[in-house]
């Protein structure tokens, strides 16, 4: 396997992990969750809503052919959650110490390094 191969797992791999391992929260209403979407004025349907996108988009990152597609959805899930961080509810979620604003940065960087290395797979542009 080529290194560019091993690059491409592992920036698809970051993104879907954070993605799949906040399910658990937002399907479960988690008091923190919950208190998240609550502040937006969303909850349950924007909480289960987002997880259902996230879900989508983690599945797609993990395969290669749909990579470009998993990342453009992420991008745009993890940009709502990045705005209203910046503007709602804060870099710091009930004492979170920033945690959850950290790990959307690192799903958004990630997820466009995806993008952007797979985006000669998006139909219609090439």
């Amino acid at each position: 396997m080529t290194m560019k191969k091993y690059v491409s797992i592992l920036i698809r791999l970051v993104p879907a992990v954070i993605l799949l391992q906040t399910l658990f929260f937002k399907f479960t209403a988690a008091p923190e969750s919950v208190y998240i979407f609550e502040t937006l004025e969303l909850e349950p349907y924007g909480r289960i809503g987002s997880g259902i996108v996230e879900l989508i988009a983690a599945v797609l990152l993990l395969i290669p052919k749909t990579a470009w597609a998993g990342a453009g959805l992420s991008l745009g899930v993890i940009s709502g959650a990045i705005v209203s961080h910046l503007t709602l509810l804060g870099i710091e979620v009930q004492g979170d110490g920033g945690y959850l604003f950290f790990l959307a940065v690192i799903v958004f960087v990630f997820s466009a390094s995806v993008l952007w290395m797979h985006r000669k797979k998006i139909p219609y542009l090439n």
